[in-house]
């Protein structure tokens, strides 16, 4: 037997064990996923080792990033090949030409954000956030809930004092008091609610969607069954989590280091997540998002959202 000969029944075998629609020579590449500390669901799917039941035999890093900006561009430099962030991270590299592509969306979670405000800074109501100073991460769903926040109070974008600070910077900032108010999602929001002597202005509830999605490279766009086997073992994970919550606040305790009654909330305000492609709705909610920014001149240029959506079969919704 030639070793060519024994090369091709390895490759036909490792075939079969992957199962109809993942061929082997399709899998044989390695996949790079990036997620944030509030990535639950990746956190998990990481933790109970599921992809190894859907993506058998493929070799798989996981890179850790403090928020979705900072991810995205990881992505759009081809440092990472998969991850998940809020919605607006995806509206400013749209928007600076990044090649990154929308392939899954979870649906909202509108009590997972929230804009926060020291109690000594004298915030009543959102009108009241006039010349204050508000921390942020610039370009993150915190981004956009301060955005719709500000408009609901009455107030235009110029009558605040943004502050762009990562979300650990934003928290010592906002404790030390150098700024009144911070926009800011779980963990970090369970995490400041459980330490005490925050007053929640406003949640994402009634102001932003806040779906997460999930972005791809342009590689990865073309490898349709790995997207599918990532949807559904991030929905397999999702199960466990709302089937098995006292394990599943444990399992992310040990990874991110916050504590359990900080865990216990995080979970508590998520909703069902099952992941799958993006529906016409879901873009359309997200081009008020791109839309929102344009008008402000907070992105250089308009944007169509659904011109880098990605839908099975390799067509875009653009051109559906």
């Amino acid at each position: 037997m030639t070793r060519h000969t024994l090369t091709r029944r390895q490759l036909v075998a490792t075939g079969l064990l992957l199962g109809a629609g993942l061929p082997a020579l399709a899998q044989a590449a390695p996949l790079r996923i990036g997620f944030q500390k509030g990535s639950i669901n990746l956190v998990l799917l990481k933790s109970l080792g599921l992809l190894d039941k859907h993506l058998p035999g493929v070799p798989v890093s996981w890179i850790e990033f403090p928020a979705g900006p900072q991810l995205l561009e990881a992505l759009a430099v081809g440092s990472v090949d998969f991850g998940g962030v809020g919605d607006s991270p995806p509206v400013f590299a749209q928007a600076a030409g990044k090649p990154l592509w929308y392939v899954g969306a979870e649906p909202p979670k509108p009590l997972t954000s929230a804009l926060l405000a020291r109690p000594a800074a004298g915030l009543k109501t959102l009108a009241d956030l006039k010349g204050r100073r508000v921390a942020l991460q610039k370009g993150s769903s915190a981004h956009y809930l301060l955005v719709q926040a500000v408009r609901r109070g009455g107030l235009q974008w110029r009558d605040i004092q943004p502050v762009y600070l990562p979300p650990a910077d934003a928290r010592a900032a906002f404790e030390k008091g150098a700024v009144d108010a911070w926009a800011i999602w779980d963990p970090y929001y369970a995490a400041a609610e459980i330490g005490g002597n925050v007053q929640v202005l406003a949640t994402s509830q009634g102001l932003t969607a806040n779906h997460s999605f999930f972005l791809a490279s342009q590689p990865l766009t073309q490898r349709e069954p790995v997207l599918k086997a990532l949807f559904a073992a991030l929905t397999e994970t999702d199960r466990w989590l709302h089937a098995n919550k006292k394990e599943a606040a444990q399992r992310f305790a040990d990874f991110s280091g916050l504590g359990l009654a900080t865990v216990h909330r995080v979970i508590e305000r998520r909703n069902p997540a099952p992941v799958a492609p993006l529906t016409p709705a879901v873009v359309a909610e997200q081009q008020k998002v791109a839309d929102a920014f344009a008008e402000l001149g907070l992105i250089p240029q308009r944007i169509r959202v659904a011109d880098i959506v990605w839908q099975p079969g390799g067509a875009t919704l653009a051109a559906r």
